[in-house]
């Protein structure tokens, strides 16, 4: 058993080694492009404007603005958000619903 071991090992370690022996004259493959929005539909774009007094962040998703965040120079940052998809935003302090789910400890190891 420790043979098989000892030839395993040894093997895994002269294929690692014959890995790290390329000539300094090849060349790395480019990497791949990056990913236009297009081709990632789940990730939301987001538009920042900074503006005088406030910073503007737009959410889209699917080309849809579902949510603005408007910090304003001074103060705290609120939201207008898009719940029915209807277009018209309401605003919330933050992105916190309030609703807590009840929890209870079962058993205690």
């Amino acid at each position: 058993m420790r043979i098989a071991t000892l030839l395993l090992i040894s093997c895994l370690s002269t294929a690692a080694f014959a890995e790290d022996a390329k000539p300094a004259g090849d060349k790395l493959p480019p990497p791949p492009p990056a990913l236009n929005q297009e081709e990632s539909p789940d990730e939301p774009q987001v538009t920042i404007t900074k503006e005088a007094e406030q910073t503007v962040e737009e959410y889209r998703s699917h080309g849809r603005l579902y949510m603005i965040k408007v910090t304003p120079k001074h103060g705290k940052p609120y939201y207008l958000i898009d719940d029915r998809g209807d277009g018209r935003f309401a605003r919330q302090e933050s992105l916190d619903s309030g609703f807590r789910v009840p929890s209870w400890v079962i058993y205690k190891f």
